[in-house]
């Protein structure tokens, strides 16, 4: 639930913000509605209790998750790829090579170790 007062654009536009910061993919249709608490159905209501009502706002928020639903369809065989940067793959080898010369030095040490005696 985002609490965002009567105009949550603000604060959807900083979600998706975030979102992009922790690399999340963010469709690119939004939905805010303003003053939520007054669009739902009681609980006792014939069609089900606390449902969004008739309207659009509700239309709008059905098309944003149909469209969050085709575009994960379409994003998560790639899901490795988004993953996958040039950065990041430099500072990995890079920690890697620092990896293997220690090793190596902590074998040479043992080896002289060993001749020593």
């Amino acid at each position: 639930m985002v609490s965002g007062g009567s105009q949550s654009f603000n604060t959807v536009n900083n979600l998706r913000i975030l979102g992009r910061w922790m690399r999340m993919f963010a469709i690119p249709n939004q939905s805010s509605v303003p003053q939520a608490y007054k669009l739902f159905t009681e609980e006792g209501a014939d069609e089900g209790g606390s449902r969004l009502m008739e309207g659009g706002n509700r239309d709008r928020l059905v098309d944003c998750a149909e469209e969050f639903v085709k575009y994960t369809i379409l994003m998560r065989p790639h899901f490795g790829l988004m993953g996958d940067r040039f950065s990041e793959r430099s500072e990995r080898r890079a920690k890697e090579e620092k990896a293997k010369l220690a090793d190596q030095a902590t074998a040479a040490t043992a080896q002289e170790t060993r001749q020593a005696m």
